[in-house]
């Protein structure tokens, strides 16, 4: 099965801010960019914690007995380690890590841990937004009839949560991958299951007649 990745769906122009960013400045931050948190990272862009809207009111619900002299800066007020997830990571990974340590987001970071994007619940919610029927809709009309040419009873196409099924026989076998990559790129779809078998090896130098599953 093939799912979408955080990569397809982060935000990648990401509002970040440095440990030493004053209170005032975070808040400015979040305020002109409308958004609710965003990650404090160092001098080379890893992430060292994360910074929301909630961490600021209760800073501030907090500053009885405080040094009024005292500058407070990202760092004192970060939830810090940063729960992190990579590129490649499935959305519905990601969405069940969200979920189970009770963030709205998670920086999205390369090998080296260094910050490339961020994905919200938005961001990651968004996929699930459309019907099944919307989705069976479309990859039978447009990628099946569309752009494989496929006859309208060669494939059998299920969709149940987002999860696409295609089950029957095409010519070639190019159409199968063509047919799997079409899909899996529709906004919505979160999974493909290939169960179509082709009549016809086109990826051998003489192709013969086959009932071969290309899965």
């Amino acid at each position: 099965m093939t799912f979408r990745t955080v990569g397809q769906v982060m935000t990648c122009e990401v509002v970040h801010a440095r440990p030493e960013t004053p209170f005032k400045e975070v808040v400015r931050l979040l305020v002109d960019h409308r958004i609710s948190g965003l990650p404090v990272v160092d001098d080379d862009d890893k992430v060292l914690g994360v910074l929301s809207g909630t961490d600021l009111v209760r800073a501030q619900a907090n500053r009885a007995g405080r040094d009024p002299g005292l500058v407070v800066t990202a760092a004192d007020l970060m939830t810090s380690p940063a729960i992190t997830v990579h590129p490649e990571q499935s959305v519905p990974d990601a969405a069940r890590l969200m979920e189970r340590r009770g963030v709205e987001r998670l920086p999205v970071v390369d090998e080296e841990d260094r910050l490339v994007g961020i994905a919200t619940r938005r961001d990651l919610l968004r996929v699930f937004l459309r019907t099944d029927d919307d989705l069976r809709r479309q990859v039978t009309e447009d990628v099946l009839a569309g752009a494989l040419g496929a006859a309208a009873d060669a494939v059998v196409v299920l969709v149940r949560d987002g999860v696409v099924t295609l089950d029957g026989r095409v010519d070639r076998r190019s159409q199968v991958t063509e047919a799997v990559h079409r899909t899996w790129r529709l906004e919505g779809v979160v999974g493909v299951l290939n169960a179509l078998t082709f009549r016809f090896d086109d990826f051998l130098p003489h192709a013969t007649p086959a009932a071969t599953s290309a899965r």
